[in-house]
């Protein structure tokens, strides 16, 4: 007597947080695999194996889900940097060391695929929103973990972007391959080192 053939497994419904985190995961997995031109939210959908309006009610839109990506990043980022400095060193060589090799070390681990989610972002207003609250949070935390080795205990804001401007512009650089990640480290904590000195 042959076996009725085995239903399939019902699928399983996750917290919505859990399935954001899916989705994102997913997200990032697609970016990677097959470039942000892939990454629609019908293919993150296929890819989940959910319906559309489960990824729409997460994201709203495509620019939508790009702005999350580069919000997780953003956060992650972040995270690792506060990591970091609670168990380095607390003097200025070895914290100005720190933020030029976790700044680059954090962009070339993400490989090309930040570049084009930001890429893909260009054209959203969203983007010039987003980029300047998580340009002015890594400024902040730059700011806090150098100012104890100032004599005026602070650095002035145009130090702080000239900092995050050449930590982004020398991240790219070891992406295209212009220059290793050992030289993008000593560049930026010579900076990092100059601007400390100067104040």
């Amino acid at each position: 007597m042959t076996q009725p053939p085995a239903s399939p497994a019902p699928r399983k419904r996750l917290k919505r947080e859990q399935r954001l985190a899916q989705l994102m995961d997913l997200s990032w997995r697609l970016v990677r695999e097959e470039g942000t031109d892939a990454l629609t939210l019908g293919r993150l959908a296929d890819a989940a194996g959910v319906t559309k309006p489960v990824v729409y009610d997460h994201f709203g839109t495509r620019h939508g889900l790009l702005a999350a990506l580069y919000r997780d990043f953003d956060l992650r980022q972040g995270r690792n940097l506060e990591a970091a400095l609670a168990q380095g060193k607390p003097d200025a060589d070895s914290r100005a060391r720190l933020i030029a090799a976790h700044h680059i070390g954090c962009v070339t681990a993400e490989g090309r695929e930040l570049p084009d989610v930001v890429a893909a972002l260009s054209s959203s207003p969203e983007l010039a929103t987003i980029k300047r609250e998580c340009q002015t949070a890594s400024i902040e935390k730059y700011g806090h973990a150098l100012a104890p080795f100032m004599a005026s205990k602070t650095l002035p804001k145009a130090a702080l972007w000239a900092i995050l401007g050449a930590a982004d512009s020398l991240s790219n650089a070891v992406l295209a391959g212009e220059a290793t990640e050992g030289e993008a480290h000593e560049e930026l904590y010579e900076l990092i080192m100059a601007a400390i000195r100067r104040n």
